[in-house]
């Protein structure tokens, strides 16, 4: 058996999507870093768009389930742990960055990607819209428009991101979380608190 029979095929396809891109992805390639023959990886997935979709699917679930996580009762500590998780260490994470990135490179083409990322992000802006309104109705946020303000932070998430990966560069995600708290207090805190 291959190296990385103990690898879930999540993370195999992650790797393999690293190390050779989408557009040299292929069901070969995956079974031989996940140890398995490729008729055994075609029982379940017809195709690598098939298998992709499943495996993007199970990211974002992991990333929700993540996200979810944070449970704390005041808004303005729960919109800090939620960037924190949403602006995450890369050495951390990626391979996953890389994997997500080539995966919306794809979605302007593939509509079922297109679709889970719209999903993903509709969810997220969904959950800072509510810690925000939440904040307004406490007096810790003055009143804002949540939905353009939940969009603007998640401006700052992706354009992070994208320049953690696409650019190799180390501070993105650390710059970008400084960037979110300043928005934060300048834009949300109730000063009067």
């Amino acid at each position: 058996m291959g190296r990385s029979t103990l690898l879930s095929p999540a993370c195999v396809t992650i790797r393999t999507l690293r190390e050779h891109g989408y557009a040299d992805l292929t069901i070969k390639r995956i079974a031989d870093e996940y140890g398995k023959s490729t008729a055994a990886i075609h029982y379940h997935y017809e195709t690598k768009g098939d298998l992709l979709a499943a495996f993007l699917d199970y990211i974002l679930e992991q990333f929700t389930e993540t996200v979810h996580e944070v449970e704390t009762t005041g808004s303005e500590r729960r919109l800090e742990l939620l960037l924190d998780k949403l602006l995450a260490d890369p050495e951390d994470h990626l391979d996953l960055f890389v994997a997500i990135l080539e995966m919306r490179s794809q979605s302007p083409y593939k509509e079922r990607f297109r679709e889970r990322f719209r999903q993903n992000d509709e969810h997220i802006r969904s959950l800072l819209e509510t810690v925000i309104n939440h904040g307004v109705e406490e007096g810790v946020f003055v009143a804002v428009d949540t939905k353009h303000e939940a969009r603007a932070l998640m401006t700052i998430v992706d354009g992070a991101r994208t320049r953690a990966v696409v650019l190799d560069e180390e501070c993105a995600l650390t710059t970008a979380r400084r960037t979110a708290d300043e928005y934060v207090t300048n834009v949300l805190v109730n000063e009067r608190q």
